[in-house]
């Protein structure tokens, strides 16, 4: 009857690479996306209410361009973006390397160096004429994040994972390495 202790090793290494890279951008773009998966045996941690279908959720940092920089490890589907930005400590990080980071409304309420877009309140139904156009600038900007995961998504494994999803990571990983390789964006 032995005791088995699982002993998480968490990678931090890519702090690294965004200090190296802080200096080539611009400003990034956080953005998450759910990579769907085959139902599993512990399926309620996986399900995403918000997309109705089982999956892992991944947040993406894209470039000024639109060019996937870095690619978190999968978390089970049920976690909200804000909640998985912060469990990867990918705020903080961007935060204290002095990026300036858009993101999306499901980000608000991040601090730090991220900006998300103004949201309509009970109270006040309609957003002013300057709101509504820096939302508008927001989205143009954010649209190339969206780019960068549908550049991630072209994968064709990617479409439904038919593993294990604690192998979601290790594939997503291998992509975005991949990719770097194919298209190497960030020269010294």
């Amino acid at each position: 009857m032995g005791l088995d202790i699982t002993v998480m090793i968490v990678d931090w290494s890519w702090l690294g690479e965004v200090e190296e890279r802080r200096r080539q951008l611009a400003y990034a773009i956080l953005d998450g996306t759910l990579i769907s998966i085959d139902r599993v045996a512990d399926q309620k941690p996986y399900y995403s209410g918000k997309h109705k279908r089982h999956g892992v959720n991944v947040q993406v940092i894209a470039d000024a361009a639109g060019g996937l920089v870095w690619a978190s490890p999968a978390l089970p589907g049920s976690a909200h973006d804000l909640t998985a930005a912060r469990a990867h400590g990918i705020i903080d990080a961007l935060t204290s390397e002095k990026v300036m980071t858009f993101a999306d409304k499901g980000y608000q309420g991040a601090r730090g160096s991220v900006r998300t877009p103004f949201k309509r309140r009970r109270f006040r139904p309609e957003l002013s004429r300057r709101q509504k156009a820096v939302n508008r600038a927001h989205a143009k900007i954010r649209a190339r994040g969206e780019r960068a995961i549908a550049t991630l998504k072209t994968w064709r494994i990617l479409d439904k994972l038919r593993c294990c999803p604690r192998r979601a990571t290790a594939i997503v990983q291998a992509i975005l390495v991949l990719h770097h390789v194919e298209s190497p964006r960030y020269e010294g």
